[in-house]
């Protein structure tokens, strides 16, 4: 059997698929998602899965969610070429690249311990992206 033809994983009927993220980001994907191990979804993970597009990737299935904006956002700091499929019924319904936002708001912290982000005041960090590849804030 061609390894092409090989389904590792079953499809979900309902969910999210999330693809060509860079091998051994899968984990922090899942960090990111606040998945974990009282999860209630079924959550299908491949790690340095062959692929046409580049060396290897991993591929993050999430039976029963649809991913919001929010974190579409916070994918594209440590995946920035991932795939969002959404599937109903068994198949792909909506396909979309994730893309980094001009501005990034509450996601990353301040690097400076002495930041107003940082303390008890009610001040959001927002960064703007500087750079795409490598990425820059």
């Amino acid at each position: 059997m061609e390894k092409d033809k090989k389904l590792r994983v079953s499809k979900i009927e309902a969910g999210t698929v999330i693809d060509h993220i860079p091998s051994e980001r899968a984990l922090t994907v899942l960090e990111i998602l606040g998945i974990s191990q009282g999860t209630q979804n079924t959550v299908s993970i491949l790690i340095n899965v062959p692929s046409n597009q580049q060396e290897s990737k991993d591929i993050v299935k999430i039976e029963g969610r649809k991913l919001d904006e929010e974190e579409l956002n916070k994918i594209a700091l440590v995946a920035p070429n991932a795939t969002i499929n959404v599937i109903e019924d068994y198949e792909v319904v909506e396909k979309k690249i994730v893309e980094l936002p001009d501005v990034i708001e509450e996601v990353v912290r301040c690097s400076n311990p002495d930041c107003i982000t940082n303390t008890s005041e009610p001040a959001t960090p927002e960064f703007e992206v500087i750079s795409e590849s490598p990425i820059r804030l």
